[in-house]
Parts: structure tokens; sequence; C-alpha cells
């Protein structure tokens, strides 16, 4: 009997698992799918957080920019259409004048004070450019696909208030629509609609 059992250990010990070595098998391998898994959900996690985060600055250009836009003021014009200039990339850069030029001389024959507030911001669509992604939409300005990562189009609620001399207060109720592209890290206006 005792040849026996030193029979049956050496069968086991000789390249036989035990129900030990694949419990830890079984085990070593749910442990990389589970360290594979937080990994991705990490990942996923990080770039969720630091896209809301990008949304949100491209959300604070845009306020920024129409706030300059519906604050400006006929003692402030020529600043304010630099500060909106400087703040522009693609065709609203290149076509500048004859896309907002109407804002200001309607300030500068009125002599308008104007007081802006905007009411609200939203993303309304955002593109990514990257290369051979066949299933994106076209970009909206195919010159900024070489200076521009990313377009978001913003929709931006607004109210002013103008006062000229002599007459009753203005209300104005604006709804535009602004392309915001990101350019060497800098956010910058690329397209400016106004919506009725």
């Amino acid at each position: 009997m005792p040849d026996e059992l030193d029979d049956e250990r050496t069968q086991a010990g000789s390249g036989g698992m035990t129900g030990f070595g694949i419990g830890s098998a079984v085990l070593g391998v749910i442990s990389v799918a589970a360290v594979f898994l937080a990994v991705l959900l990490w990942n996923g996690h990080r770039h969720d957080v630091d896209d809301r985060a990008y949304q949100t600055r491209v959300l604070q250009a845009a306020a920024d920019w129409t706030g300059v836009l519906i604050n400006m003021n006929s003692g402030t014009v020529t600043q304010s259409m630099q500060t909106l200039h400087d703040g522009t990339v693609g065709q609203l850069n290149a076509n500048f004048e004859t896309a907002v030029e109407p804002f200001s001389q309607v300030v500068q024959k009125l002599q308008s004070q104007t007081v802006g507030q905007v009411e609200s911001v939203a993303i309304e669509s955002v593109y990514h450019a990257a290369p051979g992604d066949a299933g994106l939409p076209p970009v909206p300005q195919p010159e900024l696909a070489t200076v521009s990562s990313r377009t978001d189009n913003v929709i931006v609620v607004a109210t002013s208030v103008s006062q000229n001399a002599g007459a009753k207060p203005l209300t104005v109720h604006w709804t535009l629509r602004l392309a915001v592209s990101d350019v060497d890290d800098k956010l910058l206006v690329s397209r400016l609609e106004t919506i009725r």
C-alpha cells in the first residue's frame, strides 16, 4: 500500500496539475482581465473629463467673444472691433469687415451706449479632424483642416439694451451660431451666423 501512495504522489508531482494549480491559473487570468478592464475604464473616464473641460473652454471663448460684440459702444467700437478680429480665424477672419462691420456702423451711426449680457451657451455639434476618418462629416471650412484640430458649433443666446441719445432704450435679443476652432491650442471663432 505505501508503494501505491508513492506512485500517486510521483505522478501528481511530475507535471500533472492539481486543483490548486488550476484554481491559481484561473484566478491569475481573471486578475489580469480585471486590471485590463480597470485601465480601459480609467482611460475612458479621463477622456470624458478632458473633453468636458475642453468644451467648457469652448463655451467660455464663445461667450467672451459674443460679450465683446453685444457690448460694443460708440466710444469703444475701434477697440472692440480689433478684439473681435483678433479672436477669429478662417473665412470669418478673411471676410471680417463684411461680416462684422454692419454692427459697428450701426453703433457709430446711432452713437448708442449698449449693455449686453450672454444668457446661455450650448455646444451644438463637434467635429474632430483626424486623418483617414471616413465616417465623419466634412470639415465645415476646408481651409481650417490644415490649421484646426477641432471645431465646435456653439449656440449663444444673449440680450442687449441700447440707449441712443434722446431715444427710448432698445432691447435686442441675439441668437448666434458660432464655430469655435482649436488652432494650436488657441480657441478662435471661425464662423458667425445670426439665427432668427
